[in-house]
């Protein structure tokens, strides 16, 4: 079976069995050989092998003593030792250790050394595998903490305010200082709906499919665009839209809504009443491998110590901020998710670009 990502490191003293081995093999994996305890060191530490070989017999230390010295350095790589027909002791012994996954005796056979290479490449990649998930599930566990923690008090604080604001106005008789609270309700409710569609835009990212359709940036801006445009602080603002879309593009219609919708949201949020042109800039330049997309605000700017944070999870930009701090942190995840890239350069006070280039996903 021809693989190339398979890469191999074998060490041995023989150099005819360096090159017998390589000239067996070479056309099914990527292999490096060396006869050099030093070298081989050297090549372990600029390179990354999946699977280690080591000739039992040899003069500055055995193969049994090289793999046990590397384990600890190089816990994920799969070891196998070669010996002869009188090492088989040893052989038996380094593998009852646990130090070696398998021993391969020489002289080889073709068919077994295929086998155990393709068996020990099957457990590395099944081990990388386990701690990527690992990794994922520890962070899904604390995301669920903070997400918990976070979620109840982001929920229970404008309805809490909505009761109070209702106690006050059932006290009062005038009815323009009623209308005053209504207005306070109507704040708090609405600032309430945000979230509640946040989360959903959340689980719409972590949990949902990916469906790969053809891309019409015109009508998917346009659709954003319609549901931005009745904010309360919309007000004056502008936002100018340059498409350059000749040829298909293809990504998950439902994530790049949820990208353009949660930063043109925040851009009409933290946009600068104060400034007499408030303004918001979208350009989309596609290819059929890649859509590079900018969103460009002259609003209030982040602080030089908040850009590395804005992508966290329930991270907030200032105290005066009414967001619900997941917007940005659901953007990331979402185009993590569609294998691209964001970038936030901002001058505070002055404006925010975000950068996004997304590979197409056909």
């Amino acid at each position: 079976m021809t693989d190339k990502s398979i890469k191999i490191l074998y060490i041995d003293d023989e150099e005819h069995n360096l090159h017998s081995f390589k000239a067996t093999f070479r056309k099914q994996w990527d292999i490096t050989t060396t006869s050099s305890i030093a070298e081989a060191e050297e090549l372990l530490s600029s390179n990354r092998f999946q699977i280690v070989l080591a000739d039992q017999r040899m003069p500055i230390m055995t193969g049994v003593q090289f793999l046990e010295k590397i384990r600890k350095q190089y816990p994920g790589i799969i070891r196998i030792l070669i010996t002869g027909h009188t090492d088989i002791a040893a052989a038996i012994d380094a593998i009852n250790k646990g130090e070696v996954f398998r021993f391969i005796d020489k002289p080889w056979d073709y068919t077994y050394v295929e086998n155990a290479i393709q068996n020990a490449f099957d457990i590395y990649k099944t081990r990388e595998d386990l701690k990527q998930r690992n990794s994922e599930l520890q962070k899904a566990n604390e995301e669920l903490d903070k997400f918990v923690y976070s979620a109840s008090h982001d929920l229970r604080a404008p309805l809490m305010s909505v009761l109070g604001i209702v106690n006050l106005a059932l006290l009062e008789e005038d009815l323009q200082s009623q209308n005053e609270y209504l207005e306070l309700i109507r704040k708090s409710v609405k600032k309430l709906d945000t979230f509640i569609i946040n989360i959903i835009d959340y689980y719409k990212n972590a949990r949902g499919e990916s469906v790969i359709t053809p891309i019409n940036f015109d009508e998917l801006i346009t659709e954003v665009q319609a549901t931005i445009q009745y904010l309360p602080e919309f007000g004056n603002l502008k936002i100018y839209t340059e498409i350059e879309q000749e040829r298909t593009y293809y990504s998950d219609v439902i994530k790049l809504r949820i990208i353009l919708n949660n930063l043109l949201n925040n851009a009409v949020k933290f946009h600068d009443p104060e400034k007499p042109n408030p303004f918001i800039k979208l350009k989309v330049v596609t290819t059929p491998t890649h859509a590079q997309i900018s969103v460009e605000d002259n609003g209030m700017g982040i602080r030089e110590i908040d850009q590395d944070k804005v992508f966290k999870m329930f991270y907030r930009v200032g105290i005066t901020n009414s967001g619900s701090g997941i917007g940005l942190y659901i953007v990331q995840e979402a185009i993590t998710k569609l294998n691209g890239t964001i970038q936030v350069t901002s001058d505070y006070g002055a404006g925010t670009t975000f950068q996004l280039n997304i590979p197409s996903s056909k």
